[in-house]
């Protein structure tokens, strides 16, 4: 390391500089997005098929009853629209940690975490950028659920957004912790596949907790265990202007948990500085 980055890591850094990282670092990822339009397609396609199709099937098995946020009987496909905004932001997680693998292979990565900013600010700066990619896709999605007559209280675009920045930065950084164990890109799809699916399924995104309960009283605590099941519970009350405490509470501290495991996971005493320039083992 040169003595020019040294004394300028001992005398700190300026707002300035700390907004130039942020906003190339996500002008960075909106680029990728923007050039990869099937990423942008496959996002919806996802959630567009539960919503159209298996909404369509399940609307008379699965009757919701009148419990919070709704003051009244709703349609099966409103009940799972915010499971479905929730599913958005967890695939868009794990692609971002996809993203990151695929950097490290490429020896992107050491690029970047070799700038004199501190580490876990570049990190964070990439976690604020995979956000934001996916809230476009979320506000994408409900402007399509519109026109199927999902439509939550005018309002509820706007207090949903807090909600959705915090989710969204909680499932990015498990995808960050995720990435920074899988050393190829090949091992990839088996691992997040070990995470996505049961994530999303034993959650209260498809089917309201208390059925859950009636059927299987064990799953339904995995259920109540699981961080996406309080993200899409985050998601839901928000989208009608009110504030599940408990929810938001395990939110941020799954974000605050993930976050610092993935900071430590990154360490140069542990991470890349016993990786090759492709990423492997040196």
């Amino acid at each position: 390391m040169s003595s020019t980055i040294v004394d300028q890591r001992r005398r700190g850094f300026a707002l300035t500089e700390y907004a130039t990282c942020l906003s190339g670092i996500v002008w960075r990822e909106a680029l990728r997005f923007l050039h990869q339009r099937e990423r942008f397609v496959s996002a919806l396609v996802r959630p567009l098929v539960w919503l159209f199709i298996f909404a369509a099937g399940f609307r008379q098995v699965l009757g919701i009853s009148i419990i919070p946020p709704y003051e009244t009987y709703i349609l099966y496909e409103v009940y799972i629209a915010p499971g479905l905004m929730a599913m958005i932001q967890l695939f868009n997680g794990m692609q971002s940690s996809l993203s990151m693998v695929y950097d490290r292979e490429m020896g992107n990565m050491r690029t970047l975490l070799v700038s004199p900013l501190p580490r876990w600010y570049l990190l964070f700066c990439k976690l604020v950028a995979g956000t934001a990619v996916s809230l476009l896709q979320v506000y994408a999605f409900l402007l399509i659920a519109w026109f199927w007559d999902i439509t939550p209280p005018p309002i509820g675009y706007l207090t949903v957004l807090p909600a959705l920045i915090l989710s969204g930065l909680m499932l990015g950084a498990l995808g960050m912790l995720n990435s920074s164990g899988i050393k190829q890109l090949e091992n990839f799809a088996g691992v997040m596949n070990f995470v996505i699916f049961p994530m999303f399924f034993a959650s209260s995104a498809l089917y309201p907790l208390w059925r859950v309960q009636e059927g299987s009283p064990w799953l339904y605590y995995v259920c109540e265990a699981n961080p996406f099941t309080h993200a899409v519970e985050l998601i839901r009350f928000a989208l009608y202007g009110k504030i599940n405490w408990i929810s938001l509470a395990v939110v941020a501290g799954c974000t605050t948990i993930f976050m610092i495991g993935a900071i430590l996971a990154y360490d140069p005493a542990r991470g890349f500085s016993r990786r090759g320039p492709a990423g492997g083992e040196t």
